[in-house]
């Protein structure tokens, strides 16, 4: 829960007090690590949360165009325009 709202130290200490005091939670001396640890890794944390939930691949190209139709069946159908788009993906880094 910490990681994924991406706690303040304000919004951290409020979140551990409520656990210490629920029937079952953490103790204070567990609440007290779990706030040091998070103080010292909180960036490292939420930047392996992020690279773990962005896809691998990135934008490597990108090719787009409109065409019109100019021939159909039904005439309502003429000159409506149709967008093409064609995207190349590759992985990160390569």
């Amino acid at each position: 829960s910490i990681a994924s709202a991406d706690m303040d130290l304000n919004q951290l200490e409020a979140f551990l007090t409520a656990q210490t005091k629920k029937q079952g939670g953490i103790t204070s001396d567990q609440a007290a690590v779990i706030a040091k640890f998070w103080k010292n890794h909180r960036t490292q944390i939420h930047e392996s949360l992020i690279n773990q939930s962005r896809w691998d691949n990135v934008l490597k190209n990108m090719n787009w165009r409109v065409d019109l139709k100019s021939q159909l069946r039904h005439i309502d159908q003429i000159n409506t325009p149709v967008a093409i788009v064609e995207m190349e993906l590759g992985k990160n880094g390569q």
